[in-house]
């Protein structure tokens, strides 16, 4: 069986060009390939088009690239979660195309499957549809959506075998597993690199067909950023937001009862 070279985040940060469509994994900063992002902030590579869920947070992964100017041009849904993101596309400095996260996921499934497009009923009739073609579809507008491929895709795992093979960690998996099929050139960085053998051929997600490089990074609480805090999470909500998921909750329960002839009675 093939052996995937194991190199380091600095060797892999150096085969990424300047203007590279760059698809990177993860969800905030969990399963988020830092190290490569971090080895690719010490470049000077410049003009990325960054595709992902989010960029990083301020100074972290993805965030660096952002502070560096190195980034161009941002696909992806969460933009909010790094506030730096948000006024670089609001000064200008980058160029932001904000797709709804489950068809950012599906284009770049699509990506890596090599469909030509798909058509969604998700944006449809609002400013994110403007200008993309749109049809009727069993009686629901739909529009187009295009699939997204990279140059270089960098992704996160919890173990690698020597052969590429990849397995995620929960929600490590994310946007990961998908940005392994969509790139030209796949680096992956891991938790642990064990010997062929050793991995569960049923546990694993990304063979090893799709990677082309391995790196061996431990992560540390302070790589993760917000991702780690517990208490992050812990944010009281306002009160008239409590009171809409009130009102929410109480007709879902109104329908359920409607549909169901045992709870109805």
């Amino acid at each position: 069986m093939e052996t995937i070279p194991q190199i380091t985040a600095g060797e892999g940060a150096t085969l990424v060009r300047s203007g590279d469509v760059l698809i990177v994994g993860g969800f905030g900063m969990t399963g988020s390939p830092v190290h490569l992002l971090n080895a690719l902030a010490e470049t000077g590579t410049r003009e990325l088009t960054y595709v992902g869920n989010n960029v990083g947070e301020p100074g972290l992964g993805g965030g660096r690239l952002l502070r560096n100017g190195q980034i161009r041009k941002a696909i992806g849904s969460f933009f909010t979660s790094n506030p730096e993101v948000v006024r670089a596309a609001h000064s200008g400095e980058i160029e932001v195309e904000l797709l709804p996260q489950g068809t950012l996921a599906e284009a770049i499934r699509a990506g890596g499957a090599g469909i030509g497009g798909f058509f969604t009923p998700t944006g449809a009739g609002t400013r994110l549809a403007e200008g993309k073609e749109s049809r009727l579809i069993d009686g629901r507008e739909m529009v187009l959506a295009s699939p997204i491929r990279g140059d270089v895709a960098l992704v996160r795992a919890w173990k690698a075998d020597t052969a590429g093979n990849l397995v995620y960690r929960m929600t490590e998996s994310n946007f990961n597993q998908a940005a392994a099929t969509a790139a030209t050139l796949v680096i992956a960085e891991a938790e642990q690199v064990v010997p062929v053998g050793e991995l569960d051929p049923n546990s694993i997600h990304t063979p090893g067909c799709y990677v082309d490089y391995l790196v061996q990074a431990r992560v540390r609480p302070e790589d993760l950023g917000s991702s780690v805090s517990v208490s992050a999470d812990h944010k009281r909500v306002d009160d008239s937001r409590m009171a809409m998921a009130r009102v929410a909750l109480a007709r879902s329960s109104q329908r359920v009862r409607s549909f169901d002839p045992v709870l109805a009675h």
